[in-house]
């Protein structure tokens, strides 16, 4: 996996932004909370005030549909990568922005990792954390240098957040390894904190 350059372009905030893409991860479904979704237009709006493209999943249901729309509309390049085997499951009615199939799940994780240069988990089930812990394992392992950041949305990810400090407490995660994810309850926040890993 490629090391992403940082974004060159300039923020809402008016400083210079680190990335010029984040991959998000997140549920082909909308979930059982307003929230969720909510959470997953935020998420897409701050992207766009920052000018930071979107490569997600390819799907068009779900949280994916709302973020992808939503940076899209926004003006923001979306790239998404799915396999041929989900087209019918992920997409209804019109792709959004560029779409990449790809044979597989692994071609998937891999080619969204090639174009990102941070990740961001919202909401989702056994796909999204399966991605989010693959690359949470390769910055352990130092095959990626890119922040991984959680958005934990009414306290979605407590549970997970809970169990990594297990495995510090049990011994079988480093401490420092347990500091590469980092969480808020905000997409706003998030940013800042990933923006200063």
């Amino acid at each position: 996996m490629e090391t992403g350059q940082g974004n060159e372009v300039g923020s809402g905030s008016g400083s210079k932004a680190r990335f010029r893409s984040i991959c998000v991860f997140c549920g082909s479904r909308s979930g059982n909370r307003p929230s969720f979704s909510e959470a997953a237009l935020d998420l897409g709006k701050q992207l766009v005030e920052r000018n930071i493209n979107l490569v997600y999943g390819g799907g068009s249901v779900g949280l994916m549909g709302l973020i992808s729309k939503t940076v899209y509309d926004g003006g923001c390049h979306v790239l998404g990568i799915i396999p041929t085997d989900l087209l019918p499951n992920e997409i209804s009615g019109e792709t959004i922005g560029d779409v990449i199939k790809v044979a597989d799940m692994h071609d998937r994780k891999s080619e969204m990792a090639k174009h990102a240069d941070a990740f961001i988990a919202l909401p989702g089930g056994y796909g999204t954390m399966e991605e989010l812990l693959e690359m949470i394992a390769y910055s352990q392992l130092g095959i990626h240098h890119k922040p991984v950041g959680l958005l934990n949305v009414d306290g979605y990810y407590d549970s997970l957040l809970h169990l990594f400090d297990t495995g510090v407490h049990q011994g079988f995660i480093e401490d420092s390894a347990r500091h590469i994810v980092v969480s808020a309850e905000t997409a706003a926040e998030l940013l800042r904190k990933m923006e200063h890993c």
